[in-house]
């Protein structure tokens, strides 16, 4: 009775371990409204404290999926940038469209393993928080701004 279990319950294993994700109904983070997961890298180019945290979860609850967040290699930008990391700008302006970032370029870079890079210059603030704007094309003017309520840095190298 043992063995028959043990048998069953290995062919069972077996045979889901060759069904697509896909056919299981895997979540893979798409943005609302999207078939597709746009992955994001955030860099804090600014030098502003917690920039970095509070774009990364501004995206996160749009439907973003950002792999990496952290400092960019100098502070020195007032202007935020996307970067668009793959050939699909249509991903990059859907990004920027969320965060408020008019500057967008395409930057291809096999290396990196992301979509989009964000570069987050010092004059950039989180957009309204009572109409963020989504991948699915949401929207709102993006002219009035606050900050959100208590994301500050989480000292974990975000300066």
């Amino acid at each position: 009775m043992v063995v028959l279990s043990a048998v069953l319950l290995l062919a069972g294993s077996a045979i889901f371990q060759w069904i697509p994700d896909g056919e299981v109904g895997v979540s893979h983070d798409a943005p609302p409204g999207r078939t597709e997961r746009i992955t994001v890298e955030v860099r804090n180019a600014g030098g502003v404290q917690g920039m970095a945290r509070s774009a990364t979860d501004f995206l996160r609850g749009a439907g973003y999926d950002v792999v990496t967040l952290g400092n960019a290699e100098s502070f020195d930008e007032d202007r935020s940038v996307v970067i668009d990391r793959v050939g699909e700008m249509r991903m990059a302006r859907l990004v920027a469209e969320t965060l408020g970032v008019d500057s967008v370029i395409s930057e291809p870079d096999p290396e990196l393993f992301v979509d989009v890079t964000v570069r987050l210059g010092a004059r950039w603030t989180p957009p309204e928080v009572s109409r963020p704007r989504s991948a699915s094309g949401g929207g709102g003017s993006g002219s009035a701004r606050t900050l959100m309520c208590g994301l500050t840095g989480d000292g974990e190298g975000d300066s």
